[in-house]
């Protein structure tokens, strides 16, 4: 079992308190981003397209467990960028799981080794180790040679040491089902806990854009590959839902839940979700009550046409586990369904055309950096001033 029991139990206990007090949206993991840095330079991500200045701002300590607290969600998944840039990152998981959250720390492991002797094994706290297949793959996928064994060596000491270990893998089109089901039997053999899986996002700000699935070559591709689990001599442990993994291989027509994984990063709270920044606001709250959420998901808005990524449809498998436990049973005991019809798929000729505004939101931060002490003073004034007054005519006088 890839999720130990104390944690089954709490997010399981975390879900009925907000189906009794009916909370119809509520989140399941913190998508919590201290930076964007990053060592690599991946292809097949944007995260690090941004100007200089951008690229040095990193949340506060007090900033990331301000968001912990404001979002509650029972995981905190901190990715990035790389976060064992961030100097402060052994505080901030420390003060996560001083809160009894369970902390994902993505990683791509290259500092790990280095990094390791900051913390202390615990049941609050994962590795998520970003392993994209075995070595020529995975080092073509991120760019950069030797960064496979690296990896493997992290794991191997992360593992020895007690830690708790994953491998997050994302794949792409020129995935091959028989080398990955080879690389899952080579991770589990490494002692990880379980592997989490997804076909990867078609990022705006990616560098290479070829190389994204579609919604039917994702179903195909792991029909093939789970199929071949069936047969392998290893037992694959999962680190995710089995119905999310059925939507994989085409047997649930699923929407997503971009409310499940909220995102806050160095812009502020990311509507809409993980994946897509369209706007930013300063409060959880504010993210909740002011995103036009029925305006996003797979057949409403063209950048979410072939999604499939788990921090968008993991959260309606888990609340469909749920909602239908036997059905939930039913695939774990059996394994995903390989063959025979797919679900229908989600028509796409009623979607809204994308919107591309990363230029706007760039432009806004670098105002903000670049912002004298005086006027940067003049304007908290006049948002104090706003907060206590409610009036924006007041705040008018003012200035």
């Amino acid at each position: 079992m890839a999720v130990p029991f104390i944690q089954q139990a709490r997010v399981g206990a975390y879900i009925l308190k907000q189906k009794i007090v009916g909370n119809k949206r509520y989140p399941l993991v913190l998508m919590l981003e201290p930076l964007f840095r990053c060592n690599l330079a991946c292809p097949g991500c944007g995260k690090i397209d941004y100007p200089k200045q951008i690229l040095d701002k990193r949340l506060s300590v007090e900033e990331c467990l301000q968001a912990v607290d404001e979002c509650g969600a029972p995981i905190v998944s901190i990715p990035g960028g790389e976060p064992l840039i961030h100097k402060e990152i052994d505080q901030i998981v420390d003060g996560i799981i001083a809160r009894k959250k369970f902390v994902y720390l993505c990683t791509n492991a290259l500092l790990l080794k280095k990094k390791l002797d900051l913390f202390k094994p615990s049941p609050y706290l994962t590795f998520s180790i970003h392993l994209d297949g075995l070595k020529e793959e995975h080092d073509h996928a991120v760019a950069q040679e030797g960064t496979f064994d690296r990896a493997v060596e992290a794991i191997q000491e992360a593992v020895k040491r007690g830690f708790r270990v994953t491998v997050n893998c994302t794949l792409f089109n020129t995935a091959n089902a028989e080398r990955t089901a080879e690389f899952f039997d080579f991770v589990m053999g490494l002692g990880v806990e379980g592997i989490t899986v997804s076909p990867g996002y078609a990022y705006e700000r990616a560098p290479v854009q070829d190389h994204f699935l579609s919604r039917r070559q994702t179903k195909d591709l792991f029909r093939d590959i789970f199929r071949r689990g069936k047969q392998s001599a290893t037992k694959w442990i999962f680190n995710q839902s089995s119905l999310y993994l059925d939507f994989l291989a085409g047997n649930q027509n699923y929407s997503c839940t971009p409310w499940g994984n909220p995102t806050r990063n160095i812009f502020g709270w990311q509507k809409p979700c993980y994946l897509i920044g369209e706007g930013y606001v300063s409060s959880f709250k504010e993210l909740m009550e002011t995103t036009d959420w029925d305006s996003y998901g797979t057949g409403k808005y063209e950048k979410c046409a072939n999604c499939m990524v788990h921090c968008g449809f993991e959260p309606t498998a888990v609340n469909d586990t749920i909602a239908k436990p036997l059905k939930a049973l039913k695939v774990w005991l059996g394994g995903v369904r390989t063959e025979g019809g797919m679900a229908p798929e989600i028509a796409l000729d009623k979607q809204r055309p994308a919107q591309y505004v990363f230029e706007s939101h760039v432009n806004q931060v670098l105002a903000e950096i670049h912002e004298n002490p005086q006027q940067k003073q003049a304007k908290r004034a006049k948002v104090t001033l706003l907060d206590r007054t409610g009036s924006s005519d007041e705040m008018s006088k003012a200035s």
